[in-house]
């Protein structure tokens, strides 16, 4: 019986984990949807308000971030949207990993050092998770709107126009 209790307590920690890795990119979302849904029950808006309040913040943070990380096309713009996102996910990786690590070592050194590696692991995740958004494609047509076979001067215009110039006799009675 107590080998069934500790193959059940692998096996929750290993989902506990997986959970963490997987929602660890909407920590940024779950802090911005609890602060704003703090905020309207201090206000006033009662339990039934702040829910609805923290959860259309959340949604909101969310689809701003990844719209925008997917329309942005300068690397250093999308590196700062990720960073945003991956920050709080690291410091929830922290605070999970020493969670952990309290109970399973009595030294703080190792304690720091795996909780350290944890959210170094855990926010790389959230950054490989957000990243894999792509950036919007590149325009094919100009900004004109127009198509090139519509273009005055486009790869188009050129085919349309024969290019056959005639025999060596009729351009030098053309005077070339």
């Amino acid at each position: 019986m107590i080998f069934l209790g500790i193959i059940f307590s692998i096996a929750a920690i290993g989902v506990l984990c997986w959970l963490l890795f997987t929602l660890a990119i909407y920590a940024l979302p779950a802090f911005a949807g609890v602060t704003a849904g703090m905020w309207a029950y201090e206000t006033g808006a009662g339990w039934l308000g702040s829910l609805v309040v923290g959860l259309l913040a959340a949604g909101l943070m969310l689809g701003i971030g990844q719209f925008l990380f997917a329309l942005v096309r300068p690397v250093w713009l999308r590196l700062t949207i990720g960073l945003v996102f991956a920050a709080p996910a690291a410091v929830a990786g922290y605070h999970a990993v020493h969670g952990i690590a309290k109970h399973a070592m009595p030294s703080e050194t190792w304690q720091f050092i795996f909780s350290v590696i944890g959210a170094i692991g855990i926010g790389a995740t959230a950054w490989i998770r957000i990243a894999g958004a792509e950036p919007a494609p590149i325009r094919a047509e100009p900004r004109s709107g127009l198509p090139s076979s519509q273009r005055r001067g486009g790869p188009e215009a050129y085919r349309s126009r024969p290019q056959h110039r005639g025999t060596a006799r009729d351009r030098a009675a053309m005077g070339r």
